[in-house]
């Protein structure tokens, strides 16, 4: 099977996407954008995207349709996919969980070369997601077993000041994704002046800050920072 090239609201520096975990996401959240294609079957492992070749020299997110993170992912399941990432070592691959508490069950077995991440929307409950709260995936992330890891608000959803801080630099990453909703979900969104506030005082804080172009809707610029590795 052919490497999916990344489309869409894919980070800019993303060259490929790579899904052999299928079907239904555990976590459920209300603003993913496979919702736009209807009901999805139940999760699956697709053996034939094992014959799929990742090639070499690309950038590779891992699981973009389904959280393969997930608790409800078995184990051989995540085996399977990372193994395969192995047999082609000469690309970077990208793991993004909403549970990256799972990742320091696999230490040891992801390829030589890539990065964790987790999804940090708000600091506020809001019902929109299935999946671990913010606090618990701050926490997850600290542990992650990377040497390169990060956070990507997005869709940033209306915060508090001092609670959003706390997470984001609780989890001790290298570099913070801030991107808008780019669905139409209606979600609680906040002000040009927040998303502002925000990106100045993780700067200040010595937290590089990585807009994506969707951000603009909301403050009407677009960041330098987004297509850096």
């Amino acid at each position: 099977m052919p490497l999916n090239p990344a489309k869409g609201n894919m980070y800019g520096y993303i060259t490929h996407t790579y899904n052999a975990i299928k079907g239904e996401c555990p976590h459920q959240c209300g603003y993913c954008y496979m919702r736009r294609f209807g009901k999805q079957p139940p999760l699956h492992f697709d053996e034939r995207e094992l014959k799929t070749d990742l090639g070499s020299g690309n950038i590779v997110f891992v699981g973009s349709s389904c959280d393969m993170w997930a608790d409800a992912i078995p184990v051989k399941w995540i085996e399977k996919t990372l193994e395969h990432c192995w047999e082609y070592p000469h690309n970077k691959y990208i793991f993004q969980s909403k549970n990256p508490y799972r990742f320091s069950e696999f230490q040891g077995d992801f390829p030589e070369c890539y990065a964790l991440g987790t999804t940090i929307e708000t600091d506020l409950a809001t019902g929109v997601s299935c999946a671990p709260t913010t606090p618990t995936r701050s926490a997850g992330m600290f542990l992650a077993p990377a040497e390169e890891r990060f956070i990507t608000v997005e869709p940033i959803m209306d915060f508090y000041m001092y609670g959003m801080l706390r997470l984001l630099r609780g989890a001790k990453v290298d570099y913070i994704n801030i991107g808008a909703d780019s669905g139409k979900n209606n979600l609680p969104e906040p002000s040009k002046e927040q998303v502002l506030d925000l990106i100045a005082e993780l700067e200040a804080l010595g937290i590089e800050v990585r807009q994506k172009p969707n951000l603009a809707r909301i403050i009407n610029e677009v960041g330098k920072k987004e297509v850096k590795q």
